[in-house]
């Protein structure tokens, strides 16, 4: 990881901004410290700092400085953009969800028997789904944010289609485990539903309830393998 301190990243940044990386550029203290909404001694401080450290150069113009990033303080800021676009861009392996199992409002079994979407649940998922969704209430705010943004990563896509008499919406699946019972399972995201944040719904092949030996109240975890594909 870098070495530079946390608090002259702002500095850096402003100097790389200011077109410091390749030529010496005019800096006043005042003007720095504004900019990183700081005082102007510690803008000051910052400069000297990074000058110590070898990460700017500064020569006097008259009553000015100019100051410069040497190779070595553009390295250690270039590690820094590196390490953190690798933490942005990484995608977990899988996502724990914990929540109540609830009753439904039956759509679950009304969708499951459309061909539109057992057909592709078959060529993309492997099997048809039992008819039905298991439904399970999110019981804590974290979990709700994981279901918020579940949507974003990598999915099994199901595409929408028409019977003639109306359209039915996109289906994002991911595939799931759940209390470490049943294995061959999927967490649907949807692109048209009545459910909020705090609800998941999952298929299988078979019913979910009489394979892991759960009911309606009971307390379960889903895990979510958002990195596996067919």
């Amino acid at each position: 990881m870098p070495e530079i301190k946390l608090q002259h990243i702002l500095t850096m940044v402003q100097l790389l901004e200011s077109g410091a990386r390749h030529n010496f550029v005019e800096v006043t203290t005042a003007d720095l410290g504004n900019k990183i909404g700081r005082s102007q001694q510690a803008a000051s401080k910052h400069l000297l700092d990074l000058e110590t450290a070898g990460y700017i150069e500064r020569v006097r113009r008259g009553q000015k400085f100019a100051v410069r990033i040497t190779d070595k303080g553009f390295d250690e800021i270039h590690g820094l953009f590196l390490s953190l676009r690798s933490a942005l861009e990484s995608t977990p392996t899988s996502i724990d969800f914990e929540g109540s199992v609830v009753s439904g409002m039956g759509e679950g079994a009304y969708y499951m028997s459309l061909d539109g979407y057992r057909r592709q649940f078959r060529e993309k998922l492997g099997f048809e789904p039992y008819p039905g969704t298991l439904n399970v209430r999110l019981v804590d705010p974290v979990y709700m944010n994981a279901r918020r943004d579940l949507g974003r990563y990598p999915s099994i896509f199901v595409d929408g289609f028409s019977d003639g008499q109306r359209t039915y919406g996109w289906v994002k699946c991911y595939r799931a485990t759940i209390n470490n019972v049943v294995s061959n399972a999927a967490v649907l995201v949807l692109e048209r539903t009545h459910y909020d944040d705090s609800m998941l719904e999952v298929i299988a092949p078979t019913s979910i309830k009489e394979l892991a030996g759960i009911k309606n109240g009971d307390r379960i975890k889903v895990r979510v393998l958002v990195g596996q594909m067919p």
